[in-house]
């Protein structure tokens, strides 16, 4: 999934968690937390909804192994614990029901009607149209100068 279709599952109470800074470790730029999973290549908008749902304790396991995966991980698996213990807490507590709905919604048959497929055409039509119509008066004119 892209992560403009995540971003409109998820919304913008995920922002703080994703654009926190993993560690201020002092060495140069900070690192996000949408950074370091995104360089253990995983999605993390996805990631963020799954440690939303999952109870604080597990959550803070997850996130501590992916901390401790990262290749500049804080050195001692404590500094990666007490790191994912901050970040958990800027996730949203999430209503499993919420994100039950959204799944379906995800899982929805995506085949167009032909009504919709008659619609697009005749928009798109019309924009072809209009887009005609808009450069005529300027061709005619520009023929005569």
């Amino acid at each position: 999934m892209t992560r403009s279709a995540m971003t409109a599952l998820l919304g913008p109470e995920f922002d703080a968690f994703l654009f926190a800074p993993v560690d201020g470790g002092g060495k140069g730029a900070l690192l996000s937390v949408l950074s370091a999973l995104a360089r253990l290549d995983v999605d993390p908008w996805r990631e963020a909804a799954e440690l939303a749902q999952m109870p604080k304790e597990a959550a803070n396991r997850r996130l501590t192994s992916l901390i401790a995966a990262l290749p500049d991980a804080p050195a001692a698996r404590l500094a990666s614990a007490t790191i994912a213990d901050r970040l958990i807490k800027l996730l949203p507590r999430v209503d499993p029901s919420s994100v039950a709905s959204r799944e379906r919604l995800l899982s929805a048959d995506p085949t167009p009607t032909s009504r919709t497929i008659t619609n697009m055409v005749l928009i798109n039509l019309a924009v072809m149209v209009g887009m005609l119509c808009a450069q005529w008066p300027w061709r005619a004119c520009s023929h005569h100068t």
